[in-house]
């Protein structure tokens, strides 16, 4: 990171293979109401972003302003990541939403139903028909049959 307090500005340099090219546009467009924002091609293949104060900014201004933008260039990085972690779960749901606007018969998202609706441990059967009821025992007409 280069100060230069007489030119108003930050310089920082960024390893692409770090923070993608998409993180850093994300970062300098949050930045584009606090600064004025240059990119360019740096050594080695690196990102050069130099932050321009609008207003006069002194040498602790400018390291706060470049350290919010590293701050907002892990944010961008992060959120990246997490959407092309997510993509095909948003595509699935995009297309369920377009399928059932258009009326179409959408198929079940649980497993088939045999396979679900097989009681092997006999829960879905009701007490009174798994056990009998008790000898003596009166029905009270406001109590569950379960």
């Amino acid at each position: 990171m280069k100060i230069s307090k007489k030119e108003n500005r930050a310089v920082i340099v960024i390893n692409p293979s770090v923070y993608p090219l998409e993180a850093v546009y994300g970062a300098a467009y949050v930045f584009l109401d606090k600064a004025y924002v240059f990119l360019e091609e740096g050594p080695k293949d690196h990102i050069l972003v130099s932050l321009k104060g609008k207003e006069k900014m002194d040498e602790k201004d400018l390291k706060k302003l470049a350290g919010e933008f590293h701050n907002e260039l892990l944010n961008c990085a992060l959120r990246n990541k997490i959407s092309k972690n997510n993509q095909k779960i948003r595509e699935y749901v995009i297309a369920r939403a377009l399928m059932s606007s258009q009326g179409e018969k959408e198929e079940p998202i649980s497993p088939k139903k045999e396979v679900w609706q097989k009681d092997t441990l006999g829960i879905a059967i009701p007490w009174e028909e798994k056990y009998g009821k008790t000898k003596g025992q009166k029905k009270d007409p406001h109590s569950s049959p379960y």
